[in-house]
């Protein structure tokens, strides 16, 4: 079988007097490496593009993590400069790629950011600065210039039994990173929760009744995916539902010949 092609996210960013489409190096090489398949960066330009027509020609979908933030007013929340940066470019294309890529069954995996468009796209709201809410752990990187550090693995999480991530993991706790200020408020009604944190916090969710793997973790499994076997795992898991999805398509043309 050919090496099957995954849409990636793209952030737009203003540097050397350009707009670039961007996404950080550890995604792709996650992506090409923990989960074996070839990452397909998506230009954020919203409903300029022919979502169906993208999701006919690739095998899966991953939604990046960004140090920008869902716009607040896709969900009724506070759009003040103190809970951005924003990225409407990014929402304008991820949110409807994401619910496409529900619909037609296309193995979806959603990282931080990524969880956070997923239950904004699928109907659920997110909570702002969630380390001032009471009795709630400080999720936020620690503060540091050593990206090792700021990523370091530190927090424990509980896996919902009977979960698909309960599978991935075979396990109840596990150990993952946490860089993040935002959370998930009101779950979609689409969305069941995988994992959450010591403190309640929403740490992984799926789409219910979902026709291929759908999953939303809100930590970066990413950045440990060579070293760690936990982070390793969760990509492994949709690097096996992306040649799935992409098998059954080749026998699904091969039988319309």
């Amino acid at each position: 079988m050919q090496q099957p092609l995954v849409a990636i996210s793209t952030d737009v960013r203003q540097f050397d007097n350009y707009t670039w489409h961007a996404v950080p190096q550890q995604y792709l090489e996650a992506a090409l490496s923990g989960a074996g398949v070839f990452p397909v960066l998506v230009p954020s330009f919203g409903d300029r593009l022919d979502f169906d027509e993208l999701l006919s020609s690739v095998d899966g979908v991953m939604v990046t993590g960004s140090k920008s933030n869902v716009h607040p007013s896709l969900y009724g929340g506070d759009a003040s400069e103190a809970n951005g940066p924003y990225d409407p470019a990014r929402d304008a294309t991820t949110l409807p790629l994401i619910r496409k890529a529900v619909e037609r069954g296309v193995p979806l995996l959603a990282i931080c950011r990524g969880i956070q468009e997923m239950n904004v796209a699928l109907g659920g709201t997110l909570a702002t600065e969630i380390q001032e809410r009471k009795g709630s752990l400080d999720h936020r990187a620690p503060a540091s210039d050593n990206q090792d550090e700021r990523f370091a693995i530190r927090q424990s999480i509980s896996i919902k039994p009977g979960t698909c991530l309960a599978g991935v993991f075979g396990a109840d706790d596990i150990m993952v990173n946490s860089v993040h200020r935002q959370a998930i408020d009101r779950l979609g009604p689409k969305l069941q929760i995988e994992a959450v944190a010591t403190d309640g916090t929403v740490e992984a969710v799926s789409v219910r009744d979902a026709r291929a793997f759908a999953v939303g973790v809100q930590w970066h499994p990413e950045y440990w995916v060579k070293s760690d076997s936990i982070s390793a795992r969760i990509f492994r898991a949709f690097g096996d539902a992306v040649r799935l999805h992409a098998a059954a398509k080749s026998g699904t043309r091969a039988a319309a010949e």
